[in-house]
Parts: C-alpha cells; structure tokens; sequence
C-alpha cells in the first residue's frame, strides 16, 4: 500500500462503463471510452482534419496537396455525419437493358459444339465460348483461338531483351 502513496498512482475503484454507453468498460487513457468507441472518434477527427485541410488548400488556390502546410485543429470545427451511400449504375438506359434481359432468360447454358446442357460445370474457352467436358479442349472443338502466337507474346512480354552498353577498348 505505501508503493503507490510514494508514486502517486491510484488504481481506479471499480471498472469504468464507456461513456458511449456501448456495453463496453472503457479507462482513463481512452477518455472512459472502450478501445473501439475510442477508435471510431480519432478516426473522425482525422477525417475532420483532412477534410479542413483539403478545403482549406481548395479555397486558398494550392492544387499540390502536397501535405506540407501545417493544420490548425483548433481553428476548424468540423462535425463528421454517417456519410450516405449512393449506388450509381453505369449502365445504359432501360430501353439498352431489355436485350440484355432478354439474353438472360434464353434458357440453360449449353455446350457450343454438340448443344448439351452444361449449367454449372461448363467450361469456358480463351475463344469466348462455352463447352461441356467432351469438348472442352480445343483440339476437340476446333478452336480458332491460336495458343503460340498468345503464348509468344506472353513469353516476350515476361522476358524482355537485355542487351549490356559495348565497353571500349583501352
């Protein structure tokens, strides 16, 4: 008991809930707040800070965002809202869509080659199109796809030329 009379170091007296009240037992180094609650809100003053940052090299004319210039925290105070998610479809209009429906209710997917159902375990062939097992190699269904000329530019393309600068002679 006299160690922390000498150091002045008191335990707290019972646990701390989060001042959130999330559930959580928070502690004086986190501000009473549990670990994620503390988190979320040095992530939102970052966001604050960029944002005032960002802002503030817009309306001062800097396009650099170089990040140089210092930050003033107390000078901005910038409260961070649940931001809204807004899905846009790059799409075209409803009227180009309906083919692509009409595509997708053409029935079961079937080999290419001899019109088999293939559903799930058919294989797709570098010429684009579908295949069940019996014809799933391109020897068995005479696939225009030319594999050396793909395989030679894959080749070049993984192994460059290098050519060493001629040394001169003394």
């Amino acid at each position: 008991m006299e160690s922390h009379d000498e150091t002045g170091c008191q335990a707290p007296e019972g646990p701390i809930l989060c001042i959130n009240n999330c559930g959580f037992f928070g502690s004086a180094a986190t501000m009473n707040m549990c670990s994620k609650c503390h988190k979320d809100i040095i992530l939102n003053q970052q966001q604050a800070q960029l944002a005032a940052s960002s802002i503030e090299s817009i309306v001062n004319g800097n396009s650099s965002g170089n990040g140089k210039e210092p930050v003033v925290v107390g000078a901005v105070d910038v409260q961070a809202a649940p931001v809204e998610v807004k899905i846009i479809s790059t799409e075209p209009s409803i009227a180009s869509s309906k083919p692509s429906e009409m595509k997708e209710k053409e029935g079961p997917s079937r080999c290419t080659a001899c019109r088999k159902r293939v559903g799930l375990t058919g294989f797709g062939c570098r010429c684009g199109n579908l295949f069940c097992a019996v014809h799933r190699y391109s020897d068995k269904h005479d696939c225009p796809f030319d594999y050396r000329t793909a395989a030679r530019d894959a080749i070049a393309k993984a192994n460059p030329v290098v050519k060493a600068e001629k040394l001169d002679k003394i």
